[in-house]
């Protein structure tokens, strides 16, 4: 019984357990992770986690570096996203994107794909501005709402959509009180009158985003462009500047996927 949601909730499936490791393992990047510290990150036991990822192993989704058994994303992955990307790639033009937003902000730029109630992130690019926030990186996830990709891909959603995730959804708990529900909608009403949402350092004191949306075929909003950096670099009077080259970006990827 989920006490919060009062309801229900049935025990994740064995490819539900199966994809929580994966998502776990896509956050640990070429460094990989023990089992140890993936059962944790996944609240499984250690014997359930070896379980899945030896069976993962076998089919190539996972692979082990024998010299200090970690685990490490698998081969086999590569190949079905190749073949995935047919449909769902638009990371070489978003590349070019952030290229451009990097270098005529001096900020890092991120690209991120909603998946569900999250947002992920593919890519990064860095400007030339030598202080940098490590906030987002490659693998990245972050629910709806939290981090200015979030934010601008939730403001997005239909207002029915909005709710029903508000309703499910527990940001407080986490992220503080700067993400409570009337927060929250505060700030979605914000990011539609603008166009772009702003993060002013709400998970880490002093480290600042702006995001804009990327719309699918179905004018659903499936990705987010991403400019972030330190507070200085985003007082009041740029920040329209840097709305404008995200929204201008943003809208040549949507043309693309229209």
């Amino acid at each position: 019984m989920d006490v919060r949601l009062g309801r229900v909730t049935e025990p994740p499936s064995v490819i539900g357990r199966a994809a929580q490791v994966l998502r776990a393992l896509s956050q640990r990047g070429a460094e990989g992770d023990t089992t140890t510290a993936l059962a944790r990150q996944v609240g499984l036991p250690r014997t359930t986690t070896h379980r899945l990822l030896e069976a993962l192993f076998a089919e190539g989704l996972a692979d082990r570096d024998p010299r200090s058994g970690r685990w490490h994303l698998g081969p086999e992955l590569y190949v079905l996203g190749m073949a995935a990307s047919q449909r769902y790639d638009l990371t070489n033009e978003a590349r070019l994107s952030l290229r451009r937003l990097a270098r005529e902000t001096g900020e890092s730029a991120f690209f991120s794909v909603r998946r569900g109630d999250e947002t992920v992130v593919l890519l990064r690019e860095d400007g030339d501005f030598p202080i940098r926030s490590y906030v987002l990186y490659e693998g990245a996830r972050f629910p709806l709402g939290v981090v200015s990709a979030g934010l601008v891909v939730l403001a997005y959603l239909s207002d029915r959509e909005i709710d029903e995730y508000l309703a499910r959804t527990d940001l407080q708990s986490r992220w503080g009180v700067s993400h409570s529900e009337a927060a929250i909608r505060d700030r979605l009403a914000a990011t539609r009158a603008d166009g772009w949402s702003l993060n002013p350092g709400l998970i880490v004191e002093g480290s600042w985003g702006m995001a804009a949306a990327v719309f699918d075929a179905a004018v659903s909003p499936g990705w987010a462009l991403t400019i972030t950096g330190i507070e200085s670099r985003f007082r009041p009077e740029r920040q329209p500047v840097l709305g404008r080259l995200l929204l201008e970006e943003a809208h040549r990827l949507t043309r693309l996927v229209a």
